[in-house]
């Protein structure tokens, strides 16, 4: 596949968005995908897990023999539909999959998770923080306050919060791998305050792999460009519905990334593969050249 070329007709999805909702319908695994057990005995908990990204990479977490608990947003019905879908799925696989309703812009609802999925599986052994949103906005005259804050109460303050609840039982070898953007670098300027909060990230996974080397615990992020996932209907859509149309077609690759093509960039930071590496950023963005 070279280009997208998407019906915008037929993505009217509000926020946050919905996988079975897609249309085309999203790849989240491809079928010649083969796990080589590289996550066995290892439990992952995973932010946004119930669609995109998350989803993508809990599929090919219990491919490589992973146990997964996966955050969907607490009082969305679209989204517990799409995380009942993982569980299912994972099920089916003879893999064993918890879901949470959750609103992790509140310390104590983080708090609360970390205890419940500890008592569930007895241990973290991965925390993805993946779940995030935008509000497309291009001119910083107009941008809400709320807006602003809601953006990094969903993206940074949920990241440190989480990690914070789960680093004491964290262990060695164990990882965190942290999802930013690609907009983190580019900083397009009708996303100023998602931007920010992406750069954030960034800073963020270096800081606490520094801190966290002693203990042996590894933190990565990964930046994708773009991805066909329900969140890019549910916002760039209804701020330019057009923009869906063509989604991704101004990267080098001239289309946007599969979630499917994402997967294997987590299991790669989540496995031993990648112990030498810590406090780095992986690009899966389609060939755009960005600086750090």
């Amino acid at each position: 596949m070279t280009t997208n070329k998407f019906n915008i007709h037929a993505q009217k999805q509000e926020y946050p968005g919905s996988d079975a909702q897609l249309e085309p319908q999203a790849e989240f695994i491809s079928e010649n995908y083969l796990g080589s057990r590289k996550l066995v005995g290892k439990v992952a908990l995973i932010t946004g897990g119930d669609s995109g990204i998350g989803r993508s990479a809990a599929l090919h977490f219990v491919k490589e023999g992973a146990e997964v608990a996966i955050t969907y947003l607490k009082d969305s019905e679209v989204e517990k539909v799409d995380a009942e879908w993982v569980k299912q799925w994972v099920e089916n696989e003879g893999g064993v999959c918890r879901i949470y309703p959750v609103d992790l812009r509140h310390s104590q609802e983080a708090k609360d998770l970390v205890a419940q999925v500890l008592s569930d599986f007895k241990k973290i052994n991965i925390l993805v923080n993946n779940a995030g949103t935008q509000y497309p906005n291009d001119d910083l005259a107009t941008l809400e306050d709320e807006q602003w804050l809601d953006t990094f109460a969903t993206n940074v303050h949920s990241m440190f919060y989480l990690t914070k609840a789960t680093l004491p039982h964290l262990e060695k070898d164990d990882v965190i791998i942290n999802t930013s953007s690609v907009n983190g670098y580019l900083a397009p300027g009708n996303m100023v305050d998602y931007s920010t909060t992406k750069g954030a990230q960034i800073s963020f996974t270096r800081g606490l792999a520094n801190q966290l080397l002693k203990r042996g615990i590894r933190v990565n992020a990964v930046a994708p460009g773009p991805v066909w996932t329900p969140l890019q209907p549910a916002t760039l859509g209804q701020f330019n519905p057009e923009f869906v149309e063509n989604y991704g077609g101004n990267s080098p690759m001239e289309r946007c990334a599969q979630p499917s093509e994402m997967g294997p960039t987590f299991v790669y930071l989540a496995s031993s593969d990648s112990s030498f590496i810590t406090g780095q950023t992986i690009h899966p963005n389609g060939g755009m050249m960005v600086g750090g």
